[in-house]
């Protein structure tokens, strides 16, 4: 009962009290009789609130939000419809995969009624019909779905579960906003193969990246060979730049044949000499008869 309707009950009760106390009872039972009908006619319904109202088994109106009266014993109340967007969370368990693995699947539909007279007469319970529905919807499509999709593309399939249910939902005047699968659940030893297959994936991937930056390098090295072939000074250079880089650490000793020391012209190899000994190194040639 809401409050303008039991201030008014009690008010007319009130008056019926004292009208039997002060003057007498015949003017007391009329206002019982305005209190009660008062009780039983007068109705109001919130903002979101609709109100079925059946006369007579028939329909006759459906009221909205404010104050209104119906007509005690002929008309009837059948049902007040909230228009609020209402949650409904739903689950399929060992439901089987299109590749035939078995998940749990749990998720959510946001719905509201956007036609309170179906709502109210196309179907006995329309909350629960919606949960039957979204259930028998959501093992549809998993049915459909190979498992790797569903994993994968939740977007994809919360939107294809959302035009299944508003589909079927649609004539009882139930619209569906979205659906959200909120966690896939899927074997122990399942998982543990697919971790095992990501690794191996990524071991791959690793190799393939190996081989492809070892092909890069000896394509690099052949380039170099080439221009050191027609250049033969670019390679006296480089080595000189290499018995230079070796021989910083102080106390170093270096063994060079003497075949890369005869390469090299007799400046270059005096200068290598020469750098070596005063960052404190020590080279040392070895020929075919042994060290020099």
């Amino acid at each position: 009962m809401n409050p303008i309707t039991t201030f008014l009950t009690v008010v007319f009760i009130a008056a019926g009290v004292a009208t039997a106390y002060w003057i007498n009872l015949p003017f007391a039972l009329l206002f019982f009789a305005a209190a009660a009908i008062v009780a039983t006619s007068l109705k109001m319904a919130n903002t979101w609130e609709t109100f079925v109202i059946l006369r007579m088994g028939k329909l006759q109106s459906v009221k909205g939000a404010g104050l209104f009266a119906i007509i005690p014993i002929l008309d009837n109340v059948v049902a007040v419809i909230d228009g609020r967007i209402q949650t409904t969370a739903f689950n399929a368990e060992q439901a089987l995969t299109r590749d035939t693995v078995p998940v749990n699947v749990d998720a959510i539909i946001f719905w509201h009624v956007h036609n309170a007279e179906k709502a109210a007469l196309a179907i006995t319970n329309y909350r629960e019909a919606i949960d039957r529905v979204a259930q028998t919807s959501l093992r549809e499509m998993i049915g459909s779905s190979m498992l790797g999709a569903l994993l994968s593309d939740r977007k994809d399939a919360d939107e294809q579960l959302k035009n299944e249910i508003a589909q079927k939902t649609a004539p009882w005047g139930v619209s569906v906003s979205s659906v959200e699968i909120r966690d896939v659940a899927i074997p122990e030893a399942l998982q543990d193969a697919m971790s095992r297959q990501a690794q191996a994936e990524r071991e791959k991937q690793a190799r393939v990246i190996l081989g492809s930056a070892e092909a890069a390098i000896a394509g690099k090295f052949v380039e170099a060979a080439d221009i050191y072939a027609g250049h033969p000074g670019a390679l006296q250079l480089r080595a000189m730049n290499i018995i230079y880089e070796t021989t910083k650490e102080r106390g170093a000793t270096i063994l060079m044949p003497s075949a890369l020391v005869d390469s090299m012209n007799p400046s270059a190899a005096t200068l290598a000499f020469a750098l070596a000994n005063k960052d404190g190194g020590k080279l040392e040639t070895a020929g075919s008869s042994g060290a020099t």
